[in-house]
């Protein structure tokens, strides 16, 4: 069987404080477990990953954004679940900066209503101590990068 791959594009979005704003999913699938995400999803057919990640941030949360420059990280993984539409991924994530906002759910698909449990803006401390799950698993370290980053004066632009 040829393995499936799946192509997403994430927005991590840091507010003024550094806190970084994330969804508490629970999958699509049984086996999916649930996990706090940024906003993000798949790329369509014909898309880029950057007009992915725009169209993703305004569905999910309202806002818009036309440029959010180049990625700050990419990484690929396999899926530990079955049942999915997919067996392995590429994931592309951009950074937004912008002030704490509530986001919309004007714009969710059916999907994200039945999926998405609720939103929260996470200091990097918070997330660290939590046991809840979050993906990636490196989550709060690229956090950090763009923590440390700010507090010096100048915030990477590569991954």
């Amino acid at each position: 069987m040829t393995a499936r791959r799946r192509l997403t594009s994430r927005v991590l979005v840091l507010d003024e404080d550094d806190r970084a704003l994330l969804f508490l999913t629970k999958g699509s699938v049984p086996a999916q477990a649930t996990r706090w995400i940024t906003p993000g999803g798949g790329v369509d057919p014909g898309e880029t990953h950057h007009e992915a990640a725009c169209r993703e941030l305004f569905e999910e949360t309202g806002m818009v954004a036309d440029d959010l420059g180049d990625p700050i990280w990419s990484y690929d993984f396999s899926v530990d679940y079955t049942g999915g539409d997919h067996d392995t991924g590429h994931a592309e994530y951009f950074l937004l900066r912008t002030i704490a906002f509530t986001p919309s759910q004007l714009n969710w698909t059916q999907s994200e209503h039945l999926d998405v449990l609720e939103h929260r803006w996470w200091t990097l401390e918070e997330l660290r101590r939590t046991e809840d799950p979050y993906d990636p698993v490196c989550l709060p370290d690229l956090i950090a990068r763009f923590v440390t980053a700010r507090t010096q004066g100048q915030e990477p632009h590569d991954g």
